[in-house]
């Protein structure tokens, strides 16, 4: 049966991998981070140090941050207490300034209408499926692309069940052209959005039918990729090992029959969204508000499936804490692979030494017109034309 609309809810035989306890000394910075986001009063509305104005944490903003969030940010900040303060705060400060809450479907809803991000289905950890497919890019570059990306992100969010706090990226390179991909401009900025204000966030990304100019745009951009999310990329292997055939789209290897309907998917994705983060937010409230809530508790249906969450992560917890215990790493937390395909190898350039090379490149393009990713391609001419 074709499918027009995304999926509401994992499959029941897909859980949330358990996460090892904290150690006394993360529990202790975790205790820290709280207090102090819980002191603050006001936050400035700009990263512009000329601007004075400040105002106090509304209840989307407190409701964002959660137990979950803040132990992102320490763990994004490899548990630098200073570090993960400065970075909570500034993405607060980035919230307003960038209009995250301001981005509308209608104004986000042309980018979209050919079906370029698809939010659909959950991986076999329970992971919100993100769809890219960069052929059906159907408008130029623009500020309005990167938006895009940040409405996307915002609504899988929203897709989350409880107990999950990552979302899996899919994305399909079959029939893109150059043209049609995005710049190592667009690339840098989207890199420093997703890893400075929402860390910890990518749980796998899998990618498919990779042309030659695509692993040239990966490997200038690469050096600007922190490590940890290095080792969730997936290139060309079976997507069917991470997500259930049943809700993987069909171009994948699925058995999804999915069709982009733009007028029947659209409006169904912001409504299920909608209610979604309508009912986190009442659960906030009825929590008693504030900041430190838990997102499992939050992404919860009901009390009744709240409460066997919060029993159901306490088993968990306990579980974990064994094997912590006994050294031991819990059966359904994976280890990672730091394995790099060929054509990633030996690039061993720093960010600095990358931003350098590609700060020249701009300006090369600037005075002659050849791109970017023309200068810093190491493909071969035979490589283009295979």
């Amino acid at each position: 049966m074709v499918r027009y609309v995304p999926f509401t809810e994992p499959l029941p035989s897909c859980k949330p991998p358990k996460r090892p306890p904290l150690t006394a000394e993360e529990q202790e910075k975790y205790d820290k981070l709280l207090a102090h986001m819980q002191s603050i009063k006001e936050l400035p509305i700009s990263s512009d140090p000329n601007e004075k104005k400040t105002r106090p944490l509304d209840d989307q903003e407190q409701a964002w941050v959660t137990k979950e969030c803040l132990l992102r940010y320490l763990r994004a900040t490899k548990w630098k207490l200073a570090d993960a303060q400065k970075r909570v705060e500034g993405s607060l400060i980035w919230r307003r300034e960038y209009g995250v809450r301001e981005l509308r479907p209608e104004y986000i809803s042309p980018e979209n209408a050919t079906g370029k991000q698809v939010i659909l289905g959950y991986d076999f950890a329970s992971r919100p499926c993100l769809y890219l497919f960069p052929s059906r890019q159907n408008t130029d570059k623009s500020n309005r692309q990167i938006q895009h990306l940040v409405f996307s992100l915002e609504r899988v969010i929203d897709f989350m069940p409880s107990g999950q706090e990552n979302l899996a990226l899919l994305i399909d390179f079959k029939s893109s052209t150059s043209s049609k991909n995005p710049s190592v401009t667009q690339g840098r900025q989207v890199l420093h959005i997703l890893q400075t204000h929402y860390p910890e966030r990518l749980g796998k990304a899998l990618v498919i039918n990779i042309p030659w100019f695509v692993w040239t745009f990966l490997k200038i951009i690469y050096p600007f990729i922190d490590p940890l999310t290095r080792e969730k990329l997936v290139f060309s292997e079976p997507i069917d090992k991470y997500v259930p055939a049943e809700h993987l789209d069909s171009v994948f290897g699925g058995k999804s029959e999915f069709e982009y309907h733009h007028d029947k998917y659209w409006s169904a994705m912001c409504e299920i969204a909608s209610e979604k983060h309508k009912r986190y937010m009442d659960r906030w409230s009825k929590l008693g508000g504030g900041i430190g809530l838990s997102e499992a508790a939050l992404r919860a249906e009901s009390e009744e499936e709240m409460q066997a969450e919060l029993d159901r992560t306490e088993t968990l917890e306990k579980e974990a804490e064994a094997a912590y215990l006994a050294n031991e790493v819990p059966s359904d937390v994976p280890a990672q692979s730091s394995t790099l395909p060929d054509e990633l190898l030996g690039n061993t350039k720093t960010a600095d030494e990358a931003a350098a090379d590609i700060d020249a490149a701009e300006l090369v393009e600037k005075a002659t017109g050849v791109s970017v990713e023309e200068q810093l391609s190491h493909v071969s001419l035979e490589d283009k034309n295979s």
